[in-house]
């Protein structure tokens, strides 16, 4: 199995960092992991609705790229369906039991997902209706993968 996890953007905390590598050796055992990040585009303070557009788009342009046509794709997105960690245990096994080995998750930046970035997911989760850092939100996926797998 191999789960590969795309974000926007770097992480700079270093309590992230020791976070999300200590659930990513944890994982490890179990899976491959990649841990993919792509470049953040900076915002603009107050900016318009068409600049944060073109911002998600030229960030969905970047996601895409890393997204290989055969995985099974999961966007964390605010529109996404709330799952119990053991429907996305059922979720990832059902598509294991179908064959499918390879697993993509999407993490976008402050402003989002461009569409054409949701639009490539098989589906469309959200961890809470709560806003989380996206850059927390990679140890938190993490951990709840390293429970699901």
């Amino acid at each position: 199995m191999k789960i590969r996890i795309v974000s926007v953007g770097k992480i700079k905390e270093p309590y992230l960092k020791k976070g999300i590598e200590y659930y990513q050796k944890k994982l490890s055992r179990k899976a491959e992991i990649e841990l993919v990040e792509v470049e953040d585009e900076k915002t603009p303070d107050r900016a318009s609705e068409k600049e944060e557009q073109q911002i998600r788009r030229i960030e969905g342009e970047r996601i895409l790229r890393h997204i290989p046509e055969d995985d099974q794709v999961f966007a964390l997105c605010i529109e996404g369906k709330q799952l119990t960690t053991e429907k996305l245990r059922k979720t990832i096994k059902l598509d294991m039991d179908a064959g499918r080995t390879s697993f993509t998750f999407i993490i976008g930046g402050s402003l989002g997902l461009a569409p054409e970035v949701v639009q490539r997911a098989k589906y469309k989760i959200s961890f809470s209706s709560m806003t989380f850092p996206h850059q927390m939100m990679r140890m938190i996926l993490l951990e709840q993968l390293d429970r699901v797998i």
